[in-house]
């Protein structure tokens, strides 16, 4: 697959989220929805350490746009489907990342998390221990019912056929709205 149809690929997936997502919001609200939730949001991966490298923000700018959809369990466990499109700087490169996950509620709107990954078109994945911190709006009669912050630690084993293996670690944040 060419770069270009990856960023046709990529720019089609976030019209359509774009799209359900507007469709969402002019639904109506029921109580069946108390059970299933989401987020959107983006993400910027701020340092990585990878074989005997490490690069930061300033070497190579990225950045990621989050959309998961929560299905809220009994008690205090939920499982959480995110994918992420990313783009990158140097090499100039859209990706797409999925990475479904358990997510556990803990008290004061605290969370904590592991997540696999999955780089679609690649021969990268891995895990992603997270925690994060939401906020509820004082309104919950709009949409958006939070705001959270994320703190992530993506690790990522590549293992190419033919190629050189290589692990990485990346340091990360994820700022998103939550329904």
């Amino acid at each position: 697959m060419t770069k270009a149809k990856k960023l046709r690929s990529a720019a089609a997936l976030l019209w359509v989220a774009a799209i359900l997502i507007l469709l969402g919001a002019a639904a109506p609200a029921a109580h069946a929805q108390d059970k299933i939730g989401g987020h959107i949001g983006f993400v910027i991966p701020w340092v990585t350490h990878s074989g005997d490298q490490t690069t930061s923000i300033a070497d190579n700018f990225a950045i990621g746009f989050p959309i998961g959809i929560t299905f809220k369990g009994k008690g205090r466990m939920n499982l959480d489907l995110e994918m992420v499109p990313s783009v990158s700087g140097h090499p100039r490169e859209v990706t797409l990342t999925v990475d479904p996950g358990l997510v556990w509620s803990l008290d004061h709107g605290v969370g904590v998390g592991l997540r696999a990954a999955f780089d679609v078109n690649s021969s990268r994945f891995g895990f992603i221990p997270l925690v994060n911190k939401s906020w509820k709006f004082k309104n919950q009669d709009g949409f958006f019912k939070s705001y959270f912050v994320e703190a992530d630690l993506p690790v990522k084993f590549n293992r190419p056929t033919g190629g050189p293996s290589t692990n990485s670690v990346t340091f990360a944040t994820h700022f998103g709205l939550g329904f």
